[in-house]
């Protein structure tokens, strides 16, 4: 039974005893000690009062008293504070909560069976025409981690990706690549497939821009020549013979995807990020444009005289939305509609989570009700886990002033920075090898990077500083898993200690009472980053745990503390501090290293 748990039923039992009467549902509060009283829980007494008839101070004191005489082994001392009784409960309550949280190496998470709810996440959703860069790495991190803490909260999940590899952004590459491309592969190129692909949109829209420059300087207006331009024309022609199914386009589409697709296979593995299932738009628009007409059967939708099919929301508050074009094809509504059929099909969703910028909000509310009602089960309760945009020192990124941080090089800085922020501690390490040098300044440098995002609010617009991120002091990643690798270093030097009964009467120190504390707290932060959605309010509390932690180790002696019982008690203890920074930062996606 947990210590909160005991002294509630035990103050149950006094205020029968001493009252008279039994104390209803949700009327006991008990709350952490204020720092600035003694104690670690405190009861908060004013609900009792009408049963007690008395004052707060007197009420407070019989109460505490009651606990003392009847509980000393949970509750040892107590102090009585206006309508507030501070308990100090007994040491051997903390050390006895101690062997709990360290002797389970999954504390703090909940079983996940085969009856647990399935819940699916979806994340990433690249383009087929350009890399990965900085907003796409917020939205991967950002996916896996809520993945981690959903299941950590005994869910299972099914981690999913909808690649949008079709439309005209998608054949401007394509064309590109025809006319200025002379047959250059990843391969003769030592490009990564996405890279290339993204040079070649680059180069269309370079093209395309000229284009329309001259024919704006022979007169006709700016609109007009954006639409008039060759390469948008045949850009256009392209997706029409796509969309028919023309076999020298679609070859082409095909080798060029697969270039695209090992370039972000590449970047998923050095993010340590991954999916169970990758759908593509190409296989769901025509699943949503069917799902879309049998609406229209059942007069969800209506069709209007250019022959456009849409729905009208108005009575929900929200305006008329799109869902066939006139020409009959499909918008970004009908195809995230065909990918929930397919999804549907494939999986017994019980919720359904899309990981998607904010500025996607009015999308996300009218799919939810598009979907209710159509009848999927969970579409009116689907979740749109909205975060916020990503910004740099000197401003927002925008792809044409070339200001958007590419991934991979991203990646590559982030841990080439940590390994010369980390030469000097590293090069003291014994014996090691520039190998594993060179893995502790991957650990170390990805660790910066996800941490640094992570323990940002997901609502919240961020600014992403890599300087900052990758300080050794502070609430950064490489903070955390410097501790974890000091007490990792602690347990090696403490060599083979029998930890496993610990003296339950071995006197605490506050600080070490307030670390057991905050060990326990593990489990509700994990509640609550799975309720609220929020992975953030883990990555605050490893920071908090790893600050309280190194107060411990500059005020108190671990190795040469010469009390035998308090060493083994400040050995397990340092070990159960580790084992949940590692937990807590595997939530998270971010690895901590033995040595560093």
């Amino acid at each position: 039974m947990e210590i909160a748990d005991k002294i509630l039923h035990a103050v149950r039992a006094g205020v029968e005893e001493l009252y008279g009467q039994s104390v209803g549902e949700g009327v006991l509060q008990l709350q952490a000690t204020r720092p600035e009283f003694e104690g670690q829980l405190t009861l908060v007494v004013f609900p009792l009062l009408r049963i007690s008839r008395k004052k707060p101070e007197d009420t407070a004191r019989e109460i505490g008293e009651y606990l003392v005489g009847k509980v000393p082994e949970v509750v040892a001392g107590y102090n009585a504070i206006n309508g507030f009784l501070n308990l100090s409960i007994a040491t051997s309550q903390w050390i006895s909560l101690l062997q709990e949280i360290r002797q389970d190496p999954t504390y703090g998470f909940v079983p996940v069976t085969e009856e647990s709810p399935l819940v699916m996440i979806e994340y990433s959703s690249p383009n087929t025409n350009k890399p990965l860069h900085l907003g796409h790495v917020r939205n991967n991190l950002l996916g896996w981690a809520l993945a981690n803490v959903m299941q950590a909260n005994g869910n299972r999940v099914v981690k999913t990706n909808i690649v949008n590899d079709r439309g005209i952004h998608i054949c401007k590459s394509m064309l590109a690549w025809l006319k200025y491309g002379n047959g250059e592969t990843p391969e003769t190129s030592g490009k990564k497939g996405d890279h290339l692909i993204g040079d070649y949109y680059v180069a269309f829209d370079k093209h395309y821009r000229q284009e329309v420059s001259q024919l704006v300087e022979q007169g006709m207006d700016e609109e007009t020549a954006k639409q008039e331009a060759p390469l948008i024309k045949e850009a256009h022609e392209m997706l029409v013979k796509w969309e028919n199914n023309d076999p020298e386009v679609r070859d082409l589409w095909r080798r060029m995807n697969e270039w695209v697709y090992a370039g972000f296979d590449q970047t998923y593995k050095a993010l340590g990020v991954g999916f169970d299932k990758i759908y593509y738009e190409s296989e769901t628009y025509l699943e949503g444009k069917e799902k879309v007409e049998e609406g229209l059967a059942k007069g969800l939708f209506y069709r209007r005289d250019d022959n456009s099919v849409w729905a009208d929301l108005t009575k929900e508050g929200l305006d008329e939305k799109l869902l066939l074009r006139s020409d009959g094809t499909s918008v970004y509504m009908t195809q995230d509609i065909g990918t929930a059929k397919l999804r549907f099909q494939d999986y017994p969703i019980d919720k359904m989570i899309y990981v998607v910028g904010n500025e996607q909000n009015y999308h996300f509310q009218v799919l939810s009700i598009l979907l209710d009602k159509l009848g999927f089960k969970w579409g009116k309760d689907l979740v749109h886990f909205s975060y916020g945009m990503v910004e740099l020192p000197n401003g927002k990124m925008k792809s044409r002033e070339g200001t958007v941080v590419d991934a991979d090089d991203l990646i590559a800085t982030m841990i080439a920075d940590a390994r010369q922020m980390s030469a000097d501690k590293v090069n003291k390490l014994e014996n090691i090898t520039e190998e594993e040098a060179q893995e502790i300044a991957r650990i170390v440098g990805m660790g910066a990077l996800k941490y640094f995002i992570l323990k940002v609010d997901a609502r919240k617009n961020m600014l992403f500083n890599p300087e900052e991120s990758i300080d050794f002091n502070g609430n950064t990643g490489p903070f955390i898993q410097y501790t974890y690798a000091r007490i990792r270093s602690i347990l090696r030097k403490a060599g083979d200690v029998d930890l496993a009964a610990l003296d339950t009467d071995t006197e605490l120190s506050d600080k070490e009472i307030g670390l057991i504390q905050h060990l326990h707290g593990f489990r509700d932060t994990v509640r609550q980053a799975g309720n609220d959605y929020n992975p953030s309010c883990i990555a605050n509390y490893c920071y908090e745990l790893v600050k309280e932690y190194n107060q411990f180790y500059h005020d108190f002696s671990v190795l040469r503390e010469p009390d035998e019982k308090k060493r083994r008690f400040r050995i397990a203890l340092s070990a159960a501090v580790g084992q949940v920074v590692r937990n807590g930062m595997g939530l998270l996606g971010i690895e901590v290293p033995e040595r560093m």
